[in-house]
């Protein structure tokens, strides 16, 4: 979202709206090209060996997803042709939610071959868990021997820089209620942008019966996520 005037709740939720009614619409003509619906099956986890989803409803027969990637699209003058990759589901290889910014690559490398790969520097903002803010850049290895390049993190963990604990989500929720700040918290306006934007998507798989492509439990998800993001030249960060 842009800058708001102020750090009030309704100036943010006012940018916050102005994304939403920004985002490029998915229906059914584009759905099955934007996004992919998943379904966890058997597999292992965290606690060890899990049932597949069909396995614990009676009758064993259901198109329900749960798991969905998309590729969404802002249309407005700062964000036109920045892809906005998205996924998320249940029973995936680690429980985390983080924001990757992939940059740009350079348009030219003074470097030859013998340097070494360069890689696109990436921004990962960790919400949770074990909160914090890492970048990801290519440098000069410092040894003798001519240009080597390699790539290192620069990382700023929450716990380790702050000498206190860290509140969870619904803890810092609740305590907003108490102080009377709704910055955090969907307002009615914003809810319904919300839904017009993702009930096109849900009756575009209706139309165009798109079904859920099975993934084993403890995996990143379906293949098929994987063709989404790497058709346009890039991969998932995992």
């Amino acid at each position: 979202m842009e800058a708001p005037s102020s750090m009030g709740s309704e100036a943010v939720r006012d940018e916050k709206l102005k994304v939403l009614r920004s985002l490029k619409p998915i229906d059914a003509s584009n759905v099955e090209k934007m996004t992919v619906r998943g379904q966890y099956r058997a597999g292992a986890s965290e606690s060890g060996a899990v049932k597949g989803y069909l396995d614990e409803l009676e009758g064993g027969v259901s198109n329900t997803e749960t798991y969905v990637a998309i590729k969404a699209e802002i249309g407005n003058w700062r964000w036109a042709g920045v892809p906005f990759y998205i996924r998320t589901g249940k029973r995936l290889a680690t429980r985390v939610s983080e924001i990757v910014i992939n940059f740009k690559p350079i348009p030219h490398s003074i470097f030859d071959a013998t340097a070494g790969r360069i890689n696109d520097n990436q921004l990962i903002i960790r919400l949770q868990p074990d909160e914090g803010v890492k970048q990801s850049l290519m440098i000069k290895d410092p040894g003798p021997g001519g240009m080597r390049l390699r790539e290192v993190s620069l990382d700023m963990m929450f716990a380790q820089a702050f000498d206190a604990r860290n509140p969870d989500a619904y803890e810092r929720l609740l305590l907003d209620v108490i102080r009377q700040s709704a910055t955090l918290f969907m307002r009615r306006d914003e809810v319904e942008a919300a839904w017009r934007w993702v009930d096109p998507i849900l009756k575009g798989w209706e139309e165009t019966g798109q079904q859920v492509q099975g993934y084993t439990s403890g995996t990143w998800g379906p293949s098929q996520s994987i063709a989404l993001i790497e058709r346009d030249g890039r991969t998932w960060h995992e």
